[in-house]
């Protein structure tokens, strides 16, 4: 199940849910490698590396869940594509702010900041 996905001129985030994350990945890799393979024939640039590997973390708990959804819809902002993550229509986020209305979402917002995202989360629990 994808719960959230953002796509942007140079890369992409999604969180997806999965009992099969070896084969979500191997299936990510092919795809990669099929559209870097046409990317780079097409420029005439066989060998550049178009895509790097993708990164799986599973999801701690709900706070690290609702900051990576906040995360993924927010980073057109963070790179400066748009002013309001509502307005960038490469993302889940009009589906999102659909099922879930702007009250709750705002809430999730103030509840699961993004700030420091990540900080720490791989670290051995003390």
């Amino acid at each position: 199940m994808v719960h959230a996905w953002c796509v942007l001129p140079n890369h992409y985030h999604v969180l997806v849910e999965t009992s099969d994350i070896l084969g979500v990945l191997g299936d990510l890799g092919r795809m990669h490698g099929r559209l870097s393979f046409e990317w780079n024939g097409s420029e005439n640039a066989r060998g550049r590396q178009v895509w790097c590997g993708a990164a799986e973390r599973y999801m701690r708990n709900d706070p690290h869940f609702w900051a990576t959804i906040n995360y993924i819809h927010n980073n057109p902002v963070h790179h400066r594509y748009v002013e309001r993550w509502q307005d960038w229509q490469f993302s889940s986020a009009v589906e999102y702010l659909a099922a879930l209305g702007h009250s709750e979402a705002a809430r999730i917002w103030r509840e699961y900041p993004i700030l420091d995202y990540g900080k720490g989360w791989d670290e051995p629990d003390a």
